[in-house]
């Protein structure tokens, strides 16, 4: 695994991390929601947010 990989995902642990710290609460209540919606409607998000990735990180390099 190259380091700028490991670099990236532990800085995704990291972001995770405080979240769950910070506000256990809204994450709590955010995912009960999440848990209420479709499969499909999941998977658009997932790939709006890898679209959205990819884009930044193109757009960073």
């Amino acid at each position: 695994m190259s380091r700028e990989l490991a670099g990236a995902l532990c800085l995704v642990l990291v972001i995770e991390g405080l979240v769950l710290f910070a506000a256990p609460r809204s994450w709590q209540a955010t995912m009960r929601e999440v848990a209420k919606m479709s499969p499909r409607t999941l998977r658009l998000f997932g790939a709006v947010a890898i679209g959205i990735g990819l884009a930044a990180l193109q757009w960073m390099h």
